[in-house]
């Protein structure tokens, strides 16, 4: 009986390469595409997928968010995350997710066809390179909350603003905003910021 399999991606040319690799195999079925992260639950429930293969960078909302909710809502449906992200965070999020699998969009199409076997037999499989990367890479030294007034300046939010939108004194937000300048030993808040995002501690 061929593994059911649900693709999530918003590229076009790039879903129907995928599609096509997978239909070359005897043991695969592709029963559902889709574009956007925020149609996946619900054709899922519908389609009954043994796997679901989710673009990590999805309009809508994101492919991780989309793997949270499909793992609550339909439990017995695995799910392998795709990405051109090799980024140590990203991989960080999706084992948080506790996806069954998350493989570079790069890799050889015999390693895509073995990976969603070996997710749907109930195994995790991760690219070597980039478990090797989220391994050697550091942890953040910020609060969520340090994070999160960080996230925001990085958005172009002035303090008053950040302070607007947390619900946090003006004064409160400057004292998160020189804690993380001299915790990431960085000049300024912008430098701080590019630290921030150059370790993909803002995600």
């Amino acid at each position: 009986m061929a593994i059911r399999i649900l693709l999530a991606e918003d590229m076009n040319m790039v879903r129907g390469a995928l599609v096509a690799l997978l239909d070359l195999e005897d043991d695969l079925e592709v029963v559902c595409e889709l574009e956007r992260g925020d149609q996946i639950v619900s054709a899922a429930l519908q389609y009954q997928p043994d796997v679901a293969i989710i673009d990590i960078d999805l309009p809508g909302i994101d492919g991780l968010t989309a793997a949270a909710r499909l793992r609550e809502r339909l439990p017995e449906c695995r799910t392998l995350i795709l990405t051109s992200l090799g980024r140590p965070g990203a991989l960080r999020r999706a084992l948080a997710a506790q996806v069954s699998g998350y493989l570079l969009k790069d890799a050889p199409p015999h390693e895509l066809a073995a990976a969603v076997r070996s997710v749907a037999a109930g195994q995790r499989v991760i690219d070597s390179q980039l478990a090797l990367s989220a391994w050697n890479s550091s942890e953040s030294p910020l609060t969520d909350r340090e994070t999160e007034v960080l996230r925001l300046a990085a958005e172009g939010l002035e303090p008053a603003e950040i302070a607007g939108r947390l619900r946090l004194s003006l004064g409160t937000v400057r004292n998160y905003l020189t804690t993380v300048v001299t915790k990431l030993n960085a000049r300024n808040r912008v430098d701080a910021i590019k630290i921030a995002r150059d370790a993909d501690w803002l995600l």
